[in-house]
């Protein structure tokens, strides 16, 4: 039975601050499975604690406030991030725990850290933990966590605060799809509700039109990367100056009734590998390094474009005119790079089952792009072969020497061995790694 996420309440008593303060406060833990994500050391009274001594209504305040982008907004760099996702950052007086909340728009992770020892507190986090989870079940964990702190406020005859209007917003934001449409792009963006600006989001949902909702969501995830959000036109525009002809229907797909676990239900790495194994065994690859001129058959694209060194692009993508009709522009100039990209473009199509005329090929963290990853990954370098052919010799050399064997980067080699538990994904730096959600696979 998969492990549920819990955010457990045991109520304290508290004799100053504000109403809805003192009706909220307690012991707060959250656990995942059998693991608690807030255990710690308790200096004050010299024990191990679950969970410590929190405000309960700020924390609901703090997630009904971020739901959207939590839900929905994948980890990025930019310096207001944390604020949205990292639940150290509430304040209000309390000790919170290093305790960070992102998604990748399938599933959902919540990474805890354990915290030294902070200048005039008590309690030290200890636990090292990585939860994992369907999104969805996130959702119905902070659904019941957030009703049972405006109970408790009702119990203790506190009429409305700002948490009930911020958790009635979300609640019918999420019943409308229209509204639900506009938040999950803003959070895409990295914006709080409706500061995004409308003449952007309208833009968005026009191009949605043209390009399809599930590509046009990928392009505002990635909009850190790119430094603009690409319109139609100017894709286009790209495509026809610095793209080369494809024809996607000649490409290869997957027979009818294969099976592949949906999205969401594994790790997205996971679904990419398992993509791809079905399309080495259904073209006949069997485990050999994987030729140009077969890639760009299964891709139906001139082998000579993987050597060209033409004028890359921000991001790499496939956009169709027609069903016989495309192209395909590189981000990479180099032919290590581009034989990754082309393997990510064809998986997506592969896998993802989109009508759209857009497949990107971007540096964000949905599923869509850590799958696409995977895909390329174990189509050009299946892991049955790199496992076999390092036999135990998981060194910096051993893996160069097979990334050249199978024309891929190291950094791939590297994390097919994280993501199988060959390797530790904190070796040579790396903290992010790979595994179920920062899949470190190079573009």
């Amino acid at each position: 039975m998969p492990a549920r996420l819990i955010i457990t309440t045991d109520w304290e008593r508290l004799d100053e601050g504000a109403p809805e303060e003192r009706a909220g406060f307690g012991a707060i833990g959250v656990t995942w499975g059998d693991r608690w994500l807030t255990e710690g050391y308790d200096g004050f009274v010299n024990v191990l604690r679950k969970a410590p001594s929190l405000s309960g209504y700020h924390l609901a305040e703090w997630l009904a406030w971020n739901w959207w982008r939590q839900r929905w907004e994948p980890r990025s760099t930019r310096p207001d991030w944390a604020f949205a996702h990292r639940m150290s950052t509430i304040g209000h007086g309390y000790v919170w725990p290093d305790l960070t909340i992102f998604s990748d728009g399938e599933r959902t992770a919540l990474i805890a850290r354990p915290t030294g020892g902070r200048p005039g507190t008590s309690y030290r986090y200890i636990n090292d933990v990585a939860a994992m989870l369907p999104s969805a079940d996130f959702e119905v964990a902070v659904d019941a966590f957030i009703e049972t702190i405006r109970g408790k406020l009702r119990a203790d005859g506190i009429a409305t605060t700002n948490l009930d209007t911020l958790w009635d917003d979300v609640v019918a934001e999420r019943r409308d799809p229209l509204l639900a449409r506009r938040r999950r792009l803003e959070a895409l963006l990295g914006a709080e509700p409706d500061d995004a600006g409308d003449g952007v989001l309208i833009g968005l949902i026009e191009e949605a039109r043209g390009l399809g909702e599930a590509a046009v969501n990928e392009l505002a995830a990635a909009h850190d990367d790119t430094g603009a959000i690409l319109t139609i036109r100017e894709l286009g525009e790209m495509a026809h100056a610095n793209g080369y002809e494809a024809s996607p229907r000649d490409g290869f797909y997957l027979r009818p009734g294969t099976g592949l676990p949906r999205a969401g239900d594994v790790a997205a790495w996971r679904r990419g590998a398992e993509a791809a194994q079905a399309v080495r065994q259904q073209a006949g690859l069997g485990l050999d390094p994987l030729s140009d001129e077969r890639l760009s058959e299964l891709a139906a694209i001139d082998r000579a474009v993987l050597d060209d060194r033409g004028v890359g692009s921000c991001m790499a993508y496939a956009l169709d005119e027609s069903a016989g009709s495309g192209r395909v522009v590189f981000r990479s100039k180099w032919k290590t790079g581009r034989r990754f990209e082309l393997a990510r473009l064809l998986g997506d199509r592969v896998v993802g089952g989109h009508d759209d005329r857009l497949f990107p090929a971007t540096r964000s963290s949905t599923y869509r792009q850590k799958m696409q990853r995977s895909f390329s990954a174990e189509l050009l370098s299946p892991f049955q072969a790199v496992d076999s052919l390092l036999n135990g010799d998981y060194s910096e050399e051993a893996q160069q020497e097979l990334a050249e064997r199978f024309d891929v980067s190291p950094k791939t080699i590297w994390t097919l061995l994280v993501n199988h538990g060959r390797i530790d994904r904190m070796e040579e730096g790396r903290e992010e790694g790979a595994g179920d959600f920062d899949a470190g696979l190079a573009a």
